[in-house]
Order: C-alpha cells, then sequence, then structure tokens
C-alpha cells in the first residue's frame, strides 16, 4: 500500500499518486436559486439491498460469469427507471498485455435538460486482496469497494424515475477499474479511460461529476480529496456544505489532509473535461480505511446510516440546488 504522510500523493482504489500540476479550472455553469422541492427520501434499506445483491454473484471480475451475471442483473435494474440505457461492450488492455472484457452500463435520466450532472462508480472487484494481512491471494466481495457506491446510485436511480428532477442526470457504471497495478499508474480505471475517450453520447458534456469510491463503510468519513479540489473545488464544496447542513458533519469533513488520489475522476477530468470530485472513505491520516483490498471488504463493513448519508446529500443537491455553487 501506498498510503503517505498528508502533503504527499498516495494510492487508492484506482490507486496511484496522481502528477497533476496544472490549476483548477475556473467553472462557467450558471448559477441558479436552491429550488423550493419536496426531496425525495432515500431508502438505505434498498441501497444496502442493491449491494448485497451485486455481492451475491460473487466477486466482479473480468473475464468470470460474476462480470456476465452483475452486468445483466444491472441492466435490468436501469431499463425500466431511466429514459434511455446505454451499453458499452468493449475490450481494454490490462497490465501484462492481458485482454480484458469491458462493460460499462449508462443511465440517462431527463434527457431533454441541458444542464447536467454526472454520477458514476465502478461495479468490478479487484481481482485479489493484495492488502489481506494472511492471503493476498484469495478473492474479496467488493462490497464497499465498488458494491456500495453502485448501490447507492440504484436507489438515486429509483428516485429519480418516482420524481424527476429538473436536472439532467446521468448515471454511469464503470468496468475493469480495479485490474490495475501499482507500477502503471494508467493501468487502473480502464473502463472510464475507454468512456472519457468514447462517450455514450457524441460531444457529451456535464456540468460537473460526481463519483462515489466506497461510501459503504462502518465510521467513513469523506475528506475533500486533492485532485478534486482542483478540477472541482466548487462543486464539491457545494455537497459539503450539504451535508453539514442536513447534519452529516461527522461524516463529510473539511479537514485538509494533503491526499491527491489516482480514481476514476482523474479521467473525466482530464481527459472528459468534466469537472468532477471523488467522495471516498480515508483515514484521518490518509491511509486508506482497513478493509481497502482485503477479504475484510464484505457485508459486514457496511452500514445503512453511512449509504443514508452519502444518498440523501445526493438527493438534496440533485433536487434543491443542483448548479448553486
Amino acid at each position: 500500500m501506498l498510503a503517505i504522510a498528508a502533503g504527499v500523493a498516495l494510492c487508492i482504489s484506482a490507486c496511484q499518486p496522481s502528477t497533476k500540476t496544472n490549476q483548477p479550472e475556473e467553472s462557467s455553469t450558471p448559477k441558479t436559486t436552491v429550488q423550493n422541492v419536496n426531496v425525495p427520501v432515500f431508502q438505505a434499506d434498498s441501497a444496502y439491498n442493491y449491494t448485497a445483491k451485486q455481492v451475491s454473484f460473487g466477486p466482479r471480475i473480468p473475464k468470470t460469469p460474476a462480470q456476465e451475471k452483475c452486468a445483466a442483473w444491472l441492466i435490468a435494474q436501469l431499463k425500466p427507471l431511466a429514459d434511455t440505457v446505454y451499453i458499452q461492450r468493449t475490450t481494454v488492455i490490462g497490465p501484462k498485455n492481458v485482454s480484458l472484457p469491458c462493460i460499462n452500463i449508462i443511465a440517462a435520466f431527463n434527457p431533454a435538460a441541458t444542464q447536467r450532472i454526472l454520477l458514476l462508480s465502478h461495479w468490478d472487484t479487484r481481482p485479489t486482496a493484495d492488502q489481506d494481512a494472511f492471503n493476498r491471494t484469495k478473492q474479496l466481495d467488493g462490497a464497499d469497494d465498488g458494491a456500495s457506491g453502485v448501490g447507492v446510485l440504484l436507489e438515486v436511480a429509483r428516485q429519480l424515475h418516482a420524481q424527476k428532477p429538473t436536472a439532467g442526470i446521468d448515471i454511469l457504471l464503470t468496468d475493469v477499474e480495479d485490474y490495475g497495478v501499482s507500477e502503471e499508474e494508467n493501468s487502473y480505471c480502464l473502463g472510464t479511460q475507454y468512456w472519457a475517450k468514447n462517450p455514450h453520447i457524441r460531444g457529451y458534456k456535464a456540468n460537473y461529476g460526481i463519483l462515489l469510491d466506497m461510501v459503504g463503510g462502518r465510521g467513513s468519513r469523506f475528506f475533500m480529496e486533492g485532485g478534486s479540489q482542483q478540477y472541482a473545488y466548487g462543486p464539491m464544496k457545494m455537497f459539503w456544505d450539504v451535508a453539514n447542513r442536513l447534519g452529516y458533519s461527522d461524516y463529510f469533513r473539511y479537514e485538509n489532509i494533503g491526499t491527491s488520489i489516482t480514481d476514476d475522476h482523474v479521467y473525466v477530468n482530464t481527459m472528459a473535461h468534466i469537472p468532477t470530485f471523488d467522495i471516498i472513505a480515508l483515514q484521518q491520516n490518509g491511509n486508506f480505511v482497513p478493509h481497502w483490498h482485503t477479504t475484510n471488504d464484505n457485508m459486514s463493513v457496511i452500514d445503512k446510516r453511512t449509504l443514508q448519508v452519502v444518498g440523501q446529500t445526493l438527493l438534496e443537491v440533485i433536487y434543491r440546488q443542483p448548479f448553486e455553487y
């Protein structure tokens, strides 16, 4: 694990030190007023069940039956909810020149809206628990690292279908995020890299994006990641402010721990040029949460309260102040 003290980049779920040096981009997003609407209530039980269902397929590793079974289930969940579902099936090249099947799934809501938010999470699992204290060759469930973010977004999709938002929302579930090796920074996030080069709609743009990665663990703390501040500080600060206003200050922290992460949001920022921030659980010292890339990343670490905090904040932003930053 390359988890280092504050002020130095660390390695995380896509997980290599960030080398970006350019300054934050100025946002041209128009300001809007906070909308007086009834915000749906996020159902944590639903998000928990969505998470558990993904885990039930077994590790969602490329080239395994679990990959195909889980992909088919995800598509089946989204098709009745979204206005349009796009499926990207391709082959990406992983470490040691291995060919890997990749299935990206995109669900579009309110497609006529010109002002849009991109929500994304990866749904694959790392091939082995390479940070495990006892057996680093074993497979892991990836309940938090992968399934929790997707579980939250599936529940959000259910709410978007029930109550149409004024903003356009696109949910991107990316594959082959966690197959990489530390020696090759760009060997991670292969599904997102493919989508950034080949978006589901030609010339696709969103005002900003929100990445969910490890958002279900008990006692999670979410700090403002360095690359997210660099590229998407405005919408990220708005999200943190909303979470704190809702009473979730124990989860969404303002302390600067000096940590930058190479995760899916890096490629959305640098390749798709959509300002995107990462919501990901870290420890105060900048290290990963203890279950990261271990066999302990199973349903026992998933907490409905954490899912509720992240999901309700997301709905509050989407329905009440999607572009107020």
